[in-house]
């Protein structure tokens, strides 16, 4: 599954890369030429930051699964428990 920008955000991305070069580099990039290094960095190490992020959620997903029965724990059969406590004096 190819990694997808969505337009406003692959713009930005190519302004972001024009303007990386403009202050770091000691050659310009032009448009086409920054769509074409940010159309090679999602495809070639997209996939690797892809899934580190897909590892971690689900390794956050693991951690909140095994707290469940924790945050949502009822105590059973506590009906009979409350009349079999003392009743309350009354003063």
């Amino acid at each position: 599954m190819p990694i997808q920008l969505p337009d406003q955000a692959r713009k930005d991305a190519i302004a972001s890369i024009e303007r990386y070069f403009r202050e770091h580099m000691e050659e310009k990039i032009g448009n086409v030429a920054a769509g074409g290094l940010l159309g090679f960095f999602l495809e070639e190490i997209g996939p690797s930051v892809y899934n580190q992020a897909v590892a971690d959620v689900q390794e956050r997903l693991r951690v909140r699964i095994s707290e469940l029965d924790i945050e949502v724990h009822e105590e059973e059969f506590q009906y009979w428990r409350r009349y079999d406590r003392p009743p309350k004096s009354r003063k």
